[in-house]
C-alpha cells in the first residue's frame, strides 16, 4: 500500500475501553509509523479528554445508552442514535478508513455498523468474559473478533474469534524499581506485607466503606495498605479519617499516578473486576481479591472474576458481603505467603502478553485481505 494506512478506532466511556484503544493505536503506529488514526467517541465521555491527551484526534457522537429504568427517556436516546449514525457516515466518508476497530462503548455501535454498511472491514475487541450487547450485534458484520477469554464461541461465531488477551498500559511492565525500593518510596517498611486497594479513577463506594469500617482492624494488623479512594470520595474520606484517626500503616490518596510502582510494591491487590484491571493483574502475576461491581451490564464483572477464581488465580468477595468480609480476608491472605504465591503464579499463567501488537497485526491483515 503506497498511501498511508487510515484506521478508525471507536468506543470508550470507561478506562477499560480507552486504555486498550490507545494501546492498539500505539501498536499500529509502531508497526507502521505513517498510519493515520482517527478516534470516534461519545460526547461528554472521558475519551474526549483522554484521547487528545495521548496525541490522537477524536470526533464525538451524541450517542447515549438506553435507560432500562425509565423507558420514555429512550425517545431521546433513539433520536441521538439516528443522529450519531448520520454523523458516523459523514466521518467515515471524509476520513475514508481502510479498516475500523471497535473496543466497546456507546460510540462503537453506530460507527462500526455504518462502516460495515459502507464496505469497510471491521474488527471488534471484547474485553470481558461475558460479551456486551453492542459487540454481540456488531459481531454479525465484523470480520474478526479479538477476545481475552476462552469459551467466547457462546457469544460469537467461532471462525471469527482470535484469542489475543486485553492490551494493558505499557508502562506497567516497565517499572525499574525493585519491590523493596517501591515500598521504601512509599515510606513503608519493605519487610512487612503491602496491600494495594484500587477502585478505579472515580473510586468504588463499597470498597471505600469496607476500609472505613475496618480501621481498628487495620491499625492493629501487621500489614501496610495503600488506599486509592478515587477523586469522587476523597474529600469526604479525608474528613472521616480526621475525625476517626488514620492508622499509621494506612496511606490514602485520591489517585495513583505511578501505578507501575504501586503494583511493584503490592503483595496483594484489592480491585473491582473490570477487564483491564484483571488483565493487568494477570500480566504482572499479582495475587488479588476481586470485588465485582453490581452496577454493570449483564453482571459481567462477576463473570470476569469467576474466570480467575475457577483457576485459583484470585479470590472473590461479593459486593454485598464486602463491608464485613473484605478487609479481614485481605489481611489474612497478605500474611499467608503460600496463598500469595499460588494466586500470583496462577494469575501469571493466564496472562496473554503482547495483546496490542497481536491485535494491530490482525488489523493490518484485514487491510491486506479485506474480502476474507
Amino acid at each position: 500500500m503506497t498511501t498511508p494506512l487510515r484506521i478508525i478506532i471507536s468506543g470508550g466511556g470507561t478506562g477499560g475501553h480507552i486504555f486498550p484503544a490507545l494501546s492498539i493505536a500505539n501498536a499500529l503506529k509502531a508497526l507502521k509509523p505513517d498510519t493515520e488514526i482517527l478516534f470516534v467517541g461519545a460526547e461528554g465521555r472521558m475519551e474526549m479528554q483522554r484521547v487528545p491527551a495521548a496525541g490522537y484526534e477524536i470526533k464525538g457522537l451524541p450517542v447515549a445508552g438506553f435507560d432500562r429504568q425509565h423507558l420514555l427517556k429512550n425517545i431521546g436516546v433513539l433520536w441521538k442514535l439516528m443522529k450519531s449514525r448520520r454523523m458516523a457516515r459523514r466521518i467515515i466518508k471524509e476520513f475514508a478508513p481502510h479498516a475500523a476497530v471497535g473496543v466497546g462503548g456507546y460510540a462503537s455501535g453506530p460507527t462500526l455498523n455504518m462502516a460495515a454498511k459502507m464496505g469497510i472491514p471491521s474488527l471488534i475487541q471484547e474485553q470481558n468474559s461475558y460479551a456486551g450487547v453492542t459487540n454481540k450485534l456488531l459481531a454479525k458484520s465484523a470480520r474478526k473478533i479479538c477476545v481475552a477469554y476462552e469459551g467466547m464461541e457462546r457469544f460469537f461465531p467461532k471462525d471469527k474469534i482470535i484469542l489475543t488477551g486485553n492490551p494493558v498500559r505499557q508502562q506497567l511492565t516497565e517499572c525499574k524499581l525493585t519491590r523493596a525500593e517501591a515500598i521504601e518510596k512509599l515510606g513503608f517498611d519493605p519487610v512487612r506485607s503491602v496491600i494495594l486497594i484500587i477502585g478505579g479513577s472515580l473510586g468504588a463506594r463499597t470498597i471505600n466503606e469496607s476500609v472505613l469500617q475496618a480501621l481498628p482492624l487495620i491499625a492493629e494488623s501487621r500489614v501496610q495498605i495503600i488506599w486509592q479512594t478515587g477523586g469522587y470520595y476523597f474529600e469526604d474520606i479525608k474528613r472521616q479519617l480526621s475525625e476517626k484517626g488514620c492508622p499509621a500503616n494506612l496511606k490514602v490518596t485520591d489517585f495513583i499516578n505511578a501505578m507501575d510502582e504501586a503494583y511493584r510494591a503490592a503483595d496483594l491487590v484489592i480491585s473491582r473486576a473490570g477487564a483491564s484491571s484483571i488483565s493487568e493483574l494477570c500480566l504482572l502475576g499479582k495475587p488479588s481479591i476481586l470485588v465485582p461491581s453490581p452496577n454493570v451490564a449483564e453482571d459481567h464483572q462477576t463473570h470476569n472474576a469467576m474466570a480467575l477464581v475457577n483457576k485459583e488465580a484470585a479470590l472473590m468477595v461479593k459486593d454485598v458481603d464486602a463491608r464485613e468480609q473484605l478487609l479481614p480476608l485481605a489481611i489474612k491472605t497478605a500474611l499467608t505467603p503460600a496463598t500469595l504465591t499460588q494466586l500470583g503464579n496462577n494469575a501469571k499463567a493466564m496472562a496473554l502478553p503482547d495483546s496490542a501488537r497481536i491485535i494491530a497485526e490482525e488489523v493490518l491483515k484485514l487491510v491486506e485481505s479485506p474480502q476474507q
